[in-house]
């Protein structure tokens, strides 16, 4: 079946996936806010390195709208609200919401693309799943060590990274401030964690 975009439910489930995206990416940068004012800076730094995803993403579904350009598409749709000042339950909702638009969301809205005769949005619909299962697993793992207490500690040695002077310390614990810009300890993220490869300790 081949329909117009603009008479097709494909062009909703775009203009909720922007809008879902939107939030998303607002949602983030607040949640960023909150973990900055508690110094957990490491984890401020992987809400916005979220967030910047989710602007990419709310960017890919509105350009596939251009056929629509100068008109309105209404929709329906249901969006969370995860207003708390909980670093453990922001990222247990984040986590919640990027996995269900990874399992039930995009993979629906690409089906719908498919039979609507959209392969280019409904590709767009399941690469972007995929990357929200990623970033569902990210968020789990962050959990993980914050409820765990171990965000800053580890059973086994291993490197940390300052995130803002890159200086890279080995230990059990991070210290309570980077010895060399003296920022807190919410500053360090396992090295191994770090988004930048290729890192090595330095001796």
């Amino acid at each position: 079946m081949s329909v117009e975009l603009k008479d097709s439910e494909t062009l909703k489930n775009l203009m909720r996936a922007f809008a879902g995206e939107s939030q998303a990416r607002n949602r983030y940068t607040f949640a960023a806010g909150v973990c900055r004012q508690q110094g957990l800076q490491v984890l401020e730094a992987v809400f916005l390195f979220t967030a910047g995803q989710e602007k990419e993403h709310a960017e890919i579904f509105y350009n596939h709208m251009k056929e629509a350009a100068g008109g309105t598409v209404h929709i329906d749709g249901g969006y969370p609200v995860d207003l708390t000042r909980d670093a453990a339950q922001l990222l247990r909702r984040a986590q919640h919401n990027e996995l269900e638009e990874a399992d039930t969301v995009y993979p629906a809205f690409a089906a719908t693309a498919r039979e609507e005769g959209f392969a280019a949005v409904a590709a767009s619909f399941e690469k972007i799943a995929a990357i929200e299962a990623a970033h569902g697993g990210r968020f789990d793992r962050y959990a993980q060590l914050l409820e765990a207490g171990e965000l800053f500690v580890s059973q086994a040695r291993c490197g940390w990274m300052c995130l803002n002077c890159g200086h890279i310390y080995e230990g059990l614990q991070v210290p309570e401030a980077c010895p060399v810009c003296h920022h807190g300890q919410g500053f360090f993220i396992r090295l191994e964690m770090a988004p930048w490869g290729g890192v090595s300790l330095g001796k």
